[in-house]
């Protein structure tokens, strides 16, 4: 099931709703807890659609992607690389992601996004998949440019616009069996399976929920495969999960 935010062109309401061969069906209630359907269904070409999701938190995970099986390390690191990114910085598909001012080029990470849908804390690995609700494409854009030296991530991850979510979040997924896919201008970038994470989505949510609660709504960024590039005003990026669909987002220079 994929469920979508929305907005009529006629009205600045935001709506939510499944995705069905005929259009978006309105849906009321909280999509975590109790939803219900209702009779309406929009035709997309009436509405925009918007970031999926408002998250209550956004973690990313750094330098998560080998570029063959084989380069899979046979001992992990202690401690994942994880960067927290503003809420601020959510837009949806369709919205520019804007360059900041002095700097000319940005770069784009696209990724599987893994929602919350229950509290968790201290889980196993193993019943990790049961407190997620669902995934989402997303485009940790990156101003690598303001990274500290000292190593700090955190002025580069955090502009407005650099946190792309969407289009919509699928329910019905198995996190082992896809691949991620970034487009810079109708150009292949990205293409790997989640299978050459170094960090699988099981062990990083596990690990994270030893450290703080999770809770419905936060948004885990699962890490980049390698390929990702710079993008400048005028490019158009496409991140892509053929199971949920395509994030595509325009380049403004700010």
């Amino acid at each position: 099931m994929k469920f979508a935010r929305f907005r009529k062109r006629s009205d600045r309401e935001i709506l939510q709703g499944i995705v069905t061969d005929n259009g978006i069906q309105q849906i009321e209630g909280d999509i975590f807890s109790d939803w219900k359907h209702t009779k309406i269904i929009y035709r997309l070409d009436d509405i925009d659609l918007l970031e999926p999701l408002t998250p209550r938190h956004v973690i990313g995970i750094g330098a998560n992607y080998v570029g063959e099986t084989d380069d899979l390390p046979s001992i992990l690191p202690d401690m994942p690389v994880f960067f927290y990114k503003p809420v601020s910085s959510v837009i949806g598909s369709g919205t520019p992601i804007v360059i900041p001012n002095k700097i000319e080029e940005v770069k784009f990470e696209s990724e599987l996004a893994a929602i919350i849908g229950k509290r968790a804390s201290n889980i196993s690995e193993e019943v990790v998949t049961d407190y997620i609700f669902g995934y989402t494409v997303a485009n940790d854009v990156t101003a690598p440019q303001f990274f500290h030296e000292a190593g700090h991530w955190t002025i580069g991850k955090s502009f407005d616009t650099f946190t792309p979510l969407g289009p919509c979040i699928e329910t019905n997924l198995n996190p082992d069996k896809i691949t991620v896919e970034a487009y810079l201008n109708g150009n292949k970038k990205q293409d790997s399976a989640t299978s050459l994470m170094i960090f699988s989505l099981r062990k990083m949510i596990a690990y994270l929920s030893t450290v703080m609660t999770l809770e419905p709504g936060d948004v885990i960024l699962t890490g980049s495969p390698l390929g990702a590039e710079m993008m400048k005003n005028g490019d158009e990026i496409v991140c892509k999960i053929a199971e949920i669909g395509e994030l595509r987002n325009p380049v403004e220079q700010g």
